[in-house]
């Protein structure tokens, strides 16, 4: 299994699980590089992920995508992909909600929110400043993935106090886990 990480606006920096995680899975994991984490661009994002997944070992991707990354990748999905396994979506932004960054993030007002074609699981958060659970709802059932909340954990990033995210790993294993049972 190959990991695509695919950090929010302004990236993810060295306390959050994302980059934690990277940093365990070694050369099992990339990180996409747009030109711009703080003025990101959609269009950009979708070819910093071309260029990640393209780059990858294997045709076992999985893509572990935290808040704005979770529109790119949904956007990005909107045409089957092959060697993509699956897509793990954790707090992402409500783009018609009050604190989404329309100045910043423009061109992400938008989001795909048509079956991503692969299978995917949105992780929430139930006080998350960014997306309510009701807009998280409506995410994963329009990209047509499964569902869990993990109650209070705000944006579900560094600022959350998540560390490594243990639960967070073993929510990951589970649908990784699940992935190898299904034919592609």
């Amino acid at each position: 299994m190959q990991y695509v990480i695919v950090p929010g606006i302004n990236g993810s920096g060295q306390e959050h699980w994302q980059t934690l995680w990277q940093d365990a899975w070694g050369p099992s994991a990339t990180r996409i590089s747009p030109s711009s984490w703080d003025k990101p661009d959609l269009d950009d994002w979708c070819l910093a992920l071309d260029q990640a997944t393209h780059g990858c070992r294997t045709s076992q991707v999985v893509l572990v995508a935290h808040s704005l990354g979770c529109l790119a990748v949904a956007s990005w999905l909107g045409r089957r992909r092959p060697g993509v396994r699956g897509a793990f979506l954790v707090a992402p932004p409500d783009a018609g909600g009050p604190d989404f960054p329309v100045d910043a993030a423009a061109s992400f007002t938008t989001p795909v929110t048509t079956p991503v074609q692969v299978p995917g699981l949105v992780v929430s958060s139930d006080d998350d400043p960014y997306c309510t659970p009701q807009a998280a709802s409506r995410l994963a059932a329009g990209w047509a993935v499964g569902h869990v909340s993990i109650g209070q954990a705000g944006h579900i990033n560094a600022g959350s106090g998540l560390g490594a995210w243990g639960s967070g790993q073993a929510l990951l294993s589970a649908f990784t886990a699940g992935l190898g049972h299904l034919e592609r």
